[in-house]
Formats: structure tokens, C-alpha cells, sequence
């Protein structure tokens, strides 16, 4: 029996194959076995009774798991570890009895599940790479393209389409960064015993507490990791906050899915913007018209999940009793796990949403155009001022015309009257044409094209610059 994927909801249709995989029995237990033939062989180079020859038997041995053989053995002693070394044996007879040799449960259970987050981590941050490297190019292409911008989502001022795609960016790089300080910081377990002080090798290693150091650097090394890379005081367990902070990461990355989400389905009802949307598909099975945005509904809704997610691992950090306890463990098998899955599933999909999404220039101008007269206003006081106008009565002026002339729009839908209103007011002296000219929307954009081109030499070039020359994930399914 092999266990290849990961048993979730999130699975079936929005989580890769890739993460299911790495919360997959078949990865945990080979992991576990991975870890075994490293801690026999560090304890064979520094001089315990394990042979090379037993190292190599296990070595043998890792992929070829008996997962009924194993199940069989824990019905019987209600272990998981134990009926895993039961079933290890099975298959290597030479080494079974130095198997797990001065270790505790918590060897190859913790030690694997900060591995598995090392490797979810790189693959969440390639996808986090890619939807910053879609959005790029999205952010070039419309970088001069104005269009309104919103406080308390009402018009305000205007920016460029590509200067909105920055500010999703920005969060975005706010997020790998955060990723990339908790992948650095990544620690193993190591091999600390039941209580963290490992008893069980001081008298292994006759006192010999540098072996026992040299030990914890020939695993760390082995299983991908700097020698030094191992925490130096633990109790039995790695601490459960280490969780709570990887939890946190994947949270920032659905903050940042969801704002960029729930803009794209107000812009799509402003018919501004869409996300794809194929041929053949269906809407709404009552309204056949419709063009919902069901892709970014589906991020915000993974997005809630997995922020949701996160109050687990804090609380189960904040109730460890002591050197540990065990009601963390049924808990942070789920949490963590769903939290990955949830994560790769909103980045799956927002990958696919910035390859393809769609702008619709000539709708984005008559909305411009009609809000842009109230925008110019402050252009105008600013003119009239400077020829000599008291500026708090010319703002009053244009607050009456404003209030009237958008009152007409409101309540009898008629055209935006305001710069006809502004043109025979006496008091700003401008002329029909003169203020014509102040309403190209490339003249309320400010520095929107250059931001758009600063922010992504200087930022996101040097990250997408980095991914080129990255090493891949590393995964063996």
C-alpha cells in the first residue's frame, strides 16, 4: 500500500499534486526512515557500536515501506514511531537492533515536520514568485493607463492601472520576505531525548558532550540542513511556536490573496477589469449573462480559512505544559497541513487569475471622464489663486457647483454639468477651452508611470532576477 497525496477537501481540485505530497504518509515515513539511517550514521563515525554495514542496510531500505505490516504492529502497542522501527526491521534484519538508538519518539516525528515545512515553504515561495512575476508584466503593461482611484471606495483622485498592480505587489514582497526570514531561521529538532537534556546519549557517548554536538551537525548537515542549524535547548519537542510563526506566514499571504481578490471582483463589477473568463463558461445557471468572478470569490473564501487557521498553532504553543505534552499533536497535524494546502490551492489559483486578467480601457476612460470635472477642481482653485482669487471662497464656489451639478447626475441622470458651471462663474476667469485642456486624465495620474517603473527595477527585478538562478524544490514521489 502506498500513500501518495494528502486526504483533504483542498485536494481534489485546487492543491498540486506537489504539496499533497509533502503531507503525504509516503513522505512522512520515508522521512522518518531518512532521519534513522542519519542519526546510525553519525553514530557510527563518532564510535558507537552501529556498523557501516547496517547503515548500508537501511540505507537499502527507505522507500520500500510496509505501511500493512506497520498498521498491524500499532493496533497491537499503540505507537506510531514504534510499530514504524517494528516494520523498518521487517525489512532489515542486520540493523533492526540499532534502529533508533538513544532516540525518543520525537527524533524522526519532529525533525520531519520541520523538513516538511522547509519544503512546503519553497514550494509556496515559487508560486509566490511567479504570481509577483505575472503581476510584473501586468504592471508594466498598464502602467500609464489612468483610471480612478478610491478612498472609503469612493472616487477620489486618479492613479494608472499598473500603479494599483503595485500595491498588491508590494504586499505580495511583504509577504516573501517574511518567508524567506522563517526559512532562514529553520532549525531541526536534532536528537534531545525525553526531556531535552539527552540523558540517553551522555551515557551512550560516555559524557562525551561533543560527540553528542558533532552528532546533532552530522544529521542537520545530512538532511539538507546547516551544521549549526539545530535548536540548542528544547524540551522533548521543537518549540510549538515555530508553528504558530510558519502559520503566520502562509496568514500574510492570504491577507494580501484576499485584498487583491476582493479588487478585482469590485472592479469587475465597475466591468473595469475581469478575470479570466473562458469561452464556454457559465456564470450563473439561472442568469446566463452573468460573468462572475468566481475565481477570486474562491481565494477570498481560502483566504478566510486559512487566516481562521492560524489561532491553532497559537493556542497550542501557549498550552504546552512543562517539557511537553500531547494535545498538540492530533491538532498541529491538521492545522499545519491544512494551512499549506489552503495556501498552495489561493496561489494556484491567483497564479492563473494575473496570467490572464483583462482590461477594458474604453470603459475605465468614460468613468474617468465622468468623474474627472470634480477631480480637476483643485487644478482650478490652485489657478485662480495664483492670480490673485481668495482661495477659502473659491473653494466654496466649487463646493456649491460640485454639490449641484452632482445632484444632477444623481437624481435626473443627466450629463456632468460642472465645467460649464465653473466656466460662467466670474470668479475663477477661465474659458471653456482653458479648462478643456486641464481635463486630459494623464495630467492627474502624478508620479504613477514612474513608481510604477521605479518600484519594479528596484524591488521585484532583483527577486525574479534571484528565482531564475534558484534550485528547485527538491521532491522524491
Amino acid at each position: 500500500m502506498s500513500t501518495n497525496s494528502y486526504e483533504s477537501p483542498f485536494c481534489t481540485r485546487y492543491a498540486s499534486k506537489e504539496m499533497q505530497y509533502l503531507f503525504s504518509a509516503d513522505k512522512k515515513f520515508s522521512t522518518w526512515r531518512r532521519l534513522w539511517v542519519a542519526l546510525a550514521r553519525a553514530e557510527h563515525e563518532l564510535g558507537l557500536n552501529v556498523t557501516a554495514e547496517q547503515v548500508a542496510e537501511l540505507e537499502a531500505h527507505i522507500n520500500d515501506i510496509d505501511y500493512e505490516a506497520a498498521a498491524k504492529r500499532e493496533k497491537e502497542c499503540r505507537h506510531d514511531v514504534m510499530s514504524h522501527v517494528y516494520a523498518y526491521g521487517l525489512v532489515c534484519p542486520n540493523a533492526k537492533g540499532i534502529i533508533h538508538l538513544g532516540a525518543t519518539s520525537c527524533y524522526v516525528g519532529d525533525n520531519t515536520d520541520i523538513i516538511i515545512m522547509r519544503d512546503a515553504l519553497k514550494l509556496v515561495r515559487s508560486k509566490l514568485v511567479t504570481v509577483l512575476g505575472n503581476l510584473a508584466k501586468f504592471a508594466e503593461e498598464w502602467k500609464a493607463q489612468p483610471c480612478l482611484a478610491y478612498t472609503h471606495c469612493q472616487p477620489a483622485q486618479l492613479t494608472t492601472v499598473g500603479k494599483r498592480a503595485t500595491l498588491w505587489m508590494n504586499e505580495l514582497l511583504m509577504d516573501l520576505e517574511e518567508l524567506d526570514f522563517e526559512l532562514g531561521r529553520m532549525k531541526l529538532l536534532g536528537s534531545k531525548g525525553t526531556t531535552g537534556t539527552q540523558a540517553s546519549f551522555m551515557e551512550l557517548f560516555h559524557g562525551d558532550g561533543a560527540k553528542i554536538r558533532a552528532m546533532e551537525a552530522k544529521i542537520a548537515k545530512e538532511m539538507g540542513f546547516a551544521p549549526d542549524a539545530v535548536v540548542p535547548v528544547s524540551g522533548q519537542t521543537y518549540s510549538r511556536k515555530v508553528d504558530a510563526q510558519v502559520l503566520n506566514v502562509l496568514s500574510g499571504i492570504a491577507q494580501s490573496a484576499m485584498k487583491f481578490a476582493n479588487d478585482i471582483r469590485l472592479l469587475q463589477s465597475f466591468k473595469e477589469m475581469e478575470e479570466p473568463f473562458e469561452a464556454g463558461q457559465i456564470g450563473s445557471s439561472a442568469m446566463a449573462y452573468k460573468r462572475n468572478p468566481m475565481r477570486c470569490e474562491r481565494i477570498t473564501a481560502l483566504a478566510r480559512y486559512l487566516m481562521t487557521d492560524t489561532l491553532n498553532p497559537a493556542f497550542t504553543a501557549g498550552t504546552q505544559w512543562f517539557e511537553r505534552t500531547l494535545d498538540d499533536s492530533a491538532n498541529k497535524r491538521i492545522a499545519v497541513a491544512e494551512g499549506f494546502l489552503a495556501a498552495d490551492a489561493i496561489l494556484n489559483i491567483m497564479m492563473n487569475v494575473t496570467n490572464g486578467m483583462v482590461v477594458y480601457p474604453a470603459v475605465i476612460r468614460q468613468r474617468v471622464m465622468n468623474e474627472l470635472p470634480f477631480m480637476a477642481t483643485e487644478n482650478v482653485i490652485m489657478d485662480a489663486a495664483a492670480r490673485g482669487g481668495d482661495r477659502q471662497e473659491l473653494h466654496e464656489h466649487i463646493r456649491q457647483h460640485s454639490m449641484a451639478a452632482g445632484a444632477e447626475v444623481k437624481q435626473k441622470g443627466l450629463k456632468n454639468d460642472l465645467c460649464e458651471r465653473i466656466v460662467n462663474d466670474p470668479i475663477f476667469g477661465v474659458t471653456a477651452e482653458e479648462l478643456e485642456a486641464n481635463l486630459d486624465p494623464s495630467n492627474y495620474i502624478g508620479r504613477s508611470v514612474q513608481q510604477v517603473e521605479e518600484f519594479l527595477a528596484e524591488f521585484i527585478a532583483p527577486v525574479l532576477k534571484d528565482a531564475e538562478t534558484a534550485d528547485d524544490v527538491e521532491l522524491t514521489v
